[in-house]
């Protein structure tokens, strides 16, 4: 959930390292902000130069504008979304070693660390903080000295390795010892790290955004590695000390300024309005010259695809909203069974895969705990594993067996939005190139397919241009109420659900999202006098039955007194007629229009939180990647 960065540059102290560390935190505060901290080493310190503080970024930031840190050649820098311990001072990072020689920063959860803790309080070991994380910061200081008897000499990157053979749990760590004040160490075990590499300067990160405006080239540091940076070399091996020979490297393909607001008053809404170009850009570079369909960074031979009789998708939040969209497409053109799974319910209820099963796992981080050890579960039942990830170097695309970037660009904002339509995106796509390789559509459908797809940008844009004014309207009307429903049939049910977790997650509101036939059978029973009910109501062109069953749900509601807000087709006189409010969409086909539909909710969401005054980029209580089950 925290927020990790490392630094090792000139030999020279200077003031680049705390400059290197907040401005990473800067553009890593999305993963954490209870507390922020910093930790700095340079030749002649006799202990490392800490200073943290709870609340955001900022706070610390004005701290060190009162009483400066030294000059320095090392810095790490964490922020922090609590799992252990309360948010506040003591239990801010960084955590010293018992001699004040080293720092370390931690990301995680430490699952032995009161057994640990026992131990080394048996030792006389004492403890200011309430943290898992000040457990391996004192036992990294005792694994310390034990090295520079064995040796003569600190070595704090074999004494880190010792610490993680020990821990148990989830874990990236970082530390610096005053004493090598040239070096800084990492190790992962089910967390995230990626190190950058520059000039006469290395970084470390629990993810790029902590080091892109720095260098473009990074490093990804698999499983159970341990790391070692210097300003020139970057050493990596195993926790048993053995080298691992050439790391994968990559080049990030987006800068910094990706990462800032642009002139938008917050990321939300910036993420937001790029929604057309997260579609698009998912669709670049998937084409041959005759149309099809080539999806050349998954590495499953056709045959294997073939041979598919079961997908499941494993996804949390709205990455299972966007699963439940892709069921109901991949379904309908490929005619092979698809079950959506919460990836935290997966494996703990002994699903039936076999080698012919395709576990899809969708995650905007690619680090996503639960998704994780469900696509690991699958692997060891002999399924093969495609993920569906915006992160590039992350943990759940490296453990798969094939991948599809989304290529929406880095989202800072916490509640996701333009991810969701990049994962529907690729979902769109992997179902007809499964459809293109079984054989169970015809090419000119296919193509027909993939042409509606991609004029979706421009349909999307269109909602974002025209509708914006009535989203207001309906907000600023709806601002006092204290409860929502969200109803939709079809593909218009997974957008209810995510609507209604946008509501949830940055304006604080009780919502429930149903599929709108589940209304009669109790839902109905909570509506009430002024009640808000928002509905996605289908396009009457071929489905026409779907259609008036939703208005005729619409009519249910507002004969008991609801304020009914509907999203619907341009031009739909129904909707027009039995809703208060409508927020339209372009003329688009049915299993599509989730890519428009969810945008006029996303914006309702924001512009209730912004009407508020709540922070709508950093929701209480949430982070963005939820890297602990």
């Amino acid at each position: 959930m925290c927020g990790i960065v490392g630094y090792v540059g000139s030999s020279t102290a200077c003031g680049k390292p705390l400059e290197v560390c907040l401005q990473g935190l800067k553009r890593l505060e999305y993963r954490g902000y209870d507390s922020a901290g910093v930790a700095l080493a340079a030749p002649g310190m006799d202990h490392v130069a800490v200073r943290k503080k709870a609340g955001r970024l900022a706070n610390l930031e004005a701290d060190l504008a009162k009483h400066a840190l030294p000059e320095a050649t090392v810095g790490i820098g964490h922020t922090r979304w609590a799992t252990n311990g309360a948010p506040s001072d003591n239990n801010a990072h960084p955590h010293l070693s018992a001699d004040g020689n080293i720092a370390i920063i931690h990301n995680g959860i430490i699952e032995n660390a009161n057994v640990l803790k026992g131990q080394l309080q048996t030792e006389g070991y004492s403890f200011a903080s309430s943290t898992d994380s000040e457990v391996a910061a004192k036992l990294l200081g005792k694994m310390a000295e034990q090295v520079i008897a064995e040796t003569g000499k600190p070595d704090l990157f074999e004494a880190l390795r010792r610490v993680a053979r020990q821990l148990t749990g989830a874990f990236t760590i970082l530390a610096v010892d005053c004493r090598q004040p040239d070096v800084v160490v990492g190790a992962r075990h089910d967390s995230p790290l990626v190190v950058g590499l520059g000039e006469g300067e290395n970084f470390l990160g629990s993810d790029v955004a902590a080091f892109v405006a720095y260098t473009k080239e990074a490093m990804e540091l698999g499983q159970d590695e341990a790391v070692r940076i210097t300003a020139d070399s970057v050493t990596v091996t195993d926790f048993e000390g053995n080298q691992v020979a050439e790391p994968k490297r990559f080049t990030v393909d987006w800068d910094a300024s990706a990462a800032e607001k642009g002139g938008w008053p917050s990321f939300m809404d910036k993420e937001i309005h790029e929604d057309p170009a997260a579609v698009a850009d998912t669709l670049l570079g998937r084409f041959d010259e005759k149309g099809d369909i080539v999806l050349d960074e998954v590495r499953i031979e056709s045959d294997a695809f073939r041979s598919v009789d079961k997908i499941i998708v494993v996804a949390c939040g709205t990455a299972s909203y966007a699963g439940l969209v892709a069921k109901y497409a991949i379904e309908h053109w490929v005619r092979i069974p698809v079950e959506v799974e919460l990836a935290h319910e997966f494996r703990y209820r002994d699903p039936i895969l076999t080698p012919r099963t395709l576990v899809v796992a969708i995650s905007q981080s690619g680090e996503t705990m639960d998704t994780l050890m469900a696509l690991r579960h699958a692997r060891e039942q002999g399924s093969r594993v495609l993920a569906i990830c915006n992160t590039q170097g992350a943990t759940i695309p490296r453990e798969s067996d094939a991948v599809l970037y989304t290529h929406a660009g880095p989202e800072i904002a916490v509640a996701s939005t333009k991810a969701f339509v990049a994962q529907v995106t690729a979902a769109y796509l992997l179902g007809l190139y499964l459809a293109q390789v079984k054989g169970t559509m015809f090419r000119d459908e296919i193509h027909q397919v993939l042409s509606n797809l991609k004029a979706m940008p421009d349909k999307i844009q269109w909602v974002l241009d025209t509708q914006r004014e009535s989203i207001e309207r309906a907000a600023k009307r709806m601002l006092n109420a204290h409860s929502f429903l969200f109803l939709g049939r079809h593909v218009g049910y997974p957008v209810a659900m995510e609507g209604a977790l946008k509501l949830k997650e940055i304006a604080y509101t009780f919502t429930e999202g149903f599929a709108a036939g589940e209304l009669k059978h109790g839902p109905i029973a909570l509506v009430d006098e002024g009640e808000p009910v928002v509905v996605i109501v289908p396009s009457a062109r071929g489905r026409d039955t779907l259609h008036n069953k939703v208005i005729s749900g619409i009519e249910e509601v507002k004969a008991r007194g609801a304020y009914t807000i509907a999203v619907a087709e341009e031009g739909d006189p129904d909707a027009e007629r039995y809703a208060d409010i409508v927020f339209w969409r372009p003329v688009c086909p049915t299993l599509l229009s989730p890519l428009v539909d969810v945008v006029p909710l996303q914006l309702f969401a924001m512009d209730m939180a912004n009407l508020k005054g709540y922070d709508v980029d950093k929701p209480r209580n949430l982070a963005k990647s939820v890297t602990v089950e």
